[in-house]
């Protein structure tokens, strides 16, 4: 018998990508600016379901303009710069 694998938590889809940190990969290298944990918020953004979204700005284009993104973090993905501390 096959077992169904358990759905990742939203913290496993994000990653590491908390505002302030910058990760690349094969699309560009992109500065998180928001992070949006609402799933209706989101949905909207992205304009299809979701549990979450990001804000970002590619940083390798000068004009690189915020948009929101949805993708997981994958294998593929590498975190430049950790997020900001918080504050104390």
């Amino acid at each position: 018998m096959h077992s169904i694998p358990s759905r990742p938590s939203v913290q496993e889809e994000i990653g590491p990508r908390l505002p302030g940190a910058i990760y690349s990969n094969v699309d560009g290298r992109f500065e998180v600016l928001a992070l949006i944990p609402d799933p209706a918020e989101a949905a909207k953004l992205l304009r299809r379901a979701a549990r979450w979204a990001l804000i970002v700005r590619d940083t390798l284009r000068p004009d690189g303009q915020p948009f929101a993104v949805g993708s997981v973090w994958t294998t593929s993905d590498y975190l430049v710069r950790p997020a900001y501390a918080p504050a104390a």
